[in-house]
């Protein structure tokens, strides 16, 4: 029974490391005191430790594990512990550490007692499995490093050649001994008495650097020992070049470093040449179309333009004639700040009247997307789920169903699927947000004057076996590309499956074009003013995704439809701009950056919905009404009051 569930660890374990391989993985992680672990091995196996390190006695003809000699015991043995587990790993990857992997894994062994006697049992050891520790029979073979009581650099020719050792910085090495150091190791506390938290005083700094230096110029590796752990500890040994972290914690060490490409964003910077696709699996029923971030095109060669409005008609008392409300969908305040600092400034951050707004849903702490979109959409708490419908299936009427009541032109406009939670709770109403045939049947009302977006799909494949695309066609010019909004004087559908691609340098202004389109084919629908709504769907996707690049890319991209939005109202006079979210996503932490060149570093706390405080800003007429703190629901309530 023992066995069994020892197995079971074992298995658990191994299958935890595939998400945390370190095939993308920037530096070298060492389990230091890998015997202290739950499961000494096995536990830094599986996160791909590329460095494992042992204390090793030779005690009464034996060579036990411990950290000192009255914890030793015969039950753990160097053999038992790691020399056959290595063995058996050989065995069925086919002559490697990692099945499938080029990565070589090290062994250290920190000789605890006297030198000469135990690397020689140590030797005489592996050299029963030639094929798993020498790298002249095997190139993959585990890289056997030594360290502790390490013989005198002469004396290194004494020992099998597979057996290297563990430099010291301020040696003086000669070519031949030089070859058979491994890395370069240093006692951190020789150098800083930095405790993890914050930065590293200058005067410390340049002493650890002078170390690193004289390592690489010898062309090894370095690692500091007896060092602060910790998340800062983490990047700042990154930014310094240090190339093992020297870690007691090898899971949360390997989950910081894993997937590290798509924690980190620099304009600019190219992505280093990599296949396949950041996505989630955490969309919805309508969004499931999304092909996800293409991790090749996670990159821009240059930054966007940032607008300076005019703020003539900005705050006080002027007539609100029209009112383009843009939606962030999961963009917090990270989300924003990550894409300011990348981007060296956002149209968004111009506006001057900015508040904050509570949102959570009338049933659930964290809300989702139909409860805050449709609290945005009407001035009322929603429940999740629930698209601008009360719990008790009751109709909540829209900002669009009070804009077309008073004669003005109305408009839903979305980088994303048109059936989606938040534009849907603009021009339909169910208790259920996968109900994609109910919702987009409410557009036969016509109250609505534009609707563009993605989602063909949820027009041609339905279950309610209406021809809906031949009956929206008899009152809707229906037509497939952004550019075809403008057309004839009728009101206008747009499906542009373009608008389902996550954004990227090539369609990076897709949702400002389509703003632009959008706001010249509403003022041709009525002389009496307009209401648009602008949403920037895949902020909320890249957040589920845990992709930061994705984030900054597609709040660029909605930063450019903003501006579109702040051009008009400065060239118009009489429009109000508001821009929020619904929500935030993946609860994203900006760690770390460099304001000179837009490097930025950050970490998602969650692959959901946070129920974070989200901004409002606001721009035009009546803007000053949006200061302060309050509830989503106010957003829409105010809008009403400025616009009676």
């Amino acid at each position: 029974m023992k066995l069994r569930m020892w197995k079971c660890v074992l298995l658990l374990l191994l299958a935890a490391g595939a998400a945390t391989a370190r095939a993308e993985r920037p530096i070298l992680i060492h389990s230091h005191n890998d015997y202290a672990r739950c499961v000494p091995f096995y536990q830094a196996y599986a996160q791909h430790a590329a460095s494992i390190e042992v204390d090793l006695f030779l005690h009464d003809g034996q060579l036990l594990v411990g950290h000192d000699e009255e914890e030793l015991s015969a039950g753990l043995s160097f053999e038992k512990l790691y020399v056959e587990p290595l063995v058996g790993l050989f065995a069925r990857n086919g002559g490697r550490a990692w099945r499938d992997s080029d990565e070589t894994l090290q062994l250290m062994i920190e000789l605890k007692s006297e030198t000469d006697p135990t690397l020689r049992a140590v030797t005489a050891l592996l050299d029963r499995w030639p094929e798993v520790f020498d790298v002249a029979r095997n190139p993959q073979a585990v890289r056997i490093a030594v360290t502790g009581r390490v013989p005198a650099p002469e004396h290194f020719c004494d020992y099998a050649p597979y057996v290297r050792f563990d430099g010291a910085w301020d040696a003086d090495y000669t070519p031949d001994q030089l070859e058979r150091v491994a890395l370069v190791s240093a006692n951190f506390r020789d150098f800083s008495q930095w405790n993890g938290k914050g930065s590293i005083i200058p005067s410390e700094l340049a002493r650890l650097c002078k170390v690193i230096d004289r390592a690489h110029a010898w062309g090894k590796p370095v690692r500091f020992w007896n060092a602060p752990e910790g998340t800062t500890t983490y990047y700042t040994f990154y930014n310094l070049g240090i190339d093992y972290i020297n870690t007691d914690r090898p899971e949360s060490c390997a989950a910081f470093f894993s997937d590290f490409s798509n924690k980190n964003f620099r304009i600019g910077d190219r992505r280093a040449a990599e296949g396949g696709v950041t996505g989630t699996k955490r969309l919805d029923k309508t969004t499931r179309d999304f092909g996800g971030f293409q991790n090749d095109k996670l990159q821009l060669s240059e930054g966007i333009d940032i607008y300076v409005p005019t703020y003539r008609n900005d705050g006080g008392r002027g007539r609100v004639r029209n009112v383009i409300f843009l939606i962030g969908d999961g963009m917090g305040l990270s989300q924003i700040l990550a894409a300011a600092y990348a981007n060296r400034g956002l149209t968004t951050l111009q506006m001057k009247h900015i508040g904050l707004q509570f949102n959570n849903a009338l049933d659930a702490f964290t809300t989702d997307s139909a409860a805050g979109g449709s609290a945005l959409a009407t001035g009322e708490r929603h429940a999740n789920r629930h698209i601008a419908m009360s719990v008790d299936g009751i109709p909540c009427p829209s900002l669009s169903d009070y804009f077309h009541e008073q004669g003005r032109a109305v408009g839903v406009l979305t980088l994303g699927n048109v059936a989606d939670a938040t534009p849907a709770a603009f021009y339909g109403h169910s208790v259920e947000r996968d109900n994609s045939d109910e919702l987009t049947r409410a557009l036969l009302d016509g109250r609505i004057d534009l609707l563009c977006g993605s989602g063909i799909r949820q027009f041609e494949e339905r279950q309610d076996g209406i021809d809906l695309v031949g009956e929206l066609s008899k009152h809707y010019a229906f037509v497939r590309s952004v550019d075809a909004i403008g057309g004839d004087g009728r009101p206008v559908i747009c499906i542009d499956e373009r608008m389902d691609e996550a954004a990227e340098e090539a369609n990076l202004s897709l949702l400002a074009d389509a703003t632009r389109a959008s706001i010249e084919k509403l003022q041709q629908r009525s002389r009496k003013g307009f209401f648009l709504m602008v949403e920037g769907a895949k902020i909320d996707y890249a957040g589920h995704s845990c992709c930061l690049p994705g984030s900054v890319i597609e709040m660029l991209s909605f930063d450019l439809a903003v501006a579109e939005a702040l051009k008009f109202a400065d060239a118009n006079g009489e429009t109000l701009v508001v821009v929020t979210a619904d929500h935030e996503t993946g609860g994203l932490v900006l760690l770390d950056g460099d304001e000179q060149s837009g490097r930025i570093l950050g970490i998602y706390t969650s692959d959901d919905h946070t129920p974070a405080m989200l901004p409002v800003f606001a721009y035009g007429p009546g803007a000053d009404r949006f200061c302060g703190t309050y509830l989503n629901t106010e957003i829409a309530r105010r809008i009403r009051e400025l616009t009676r």
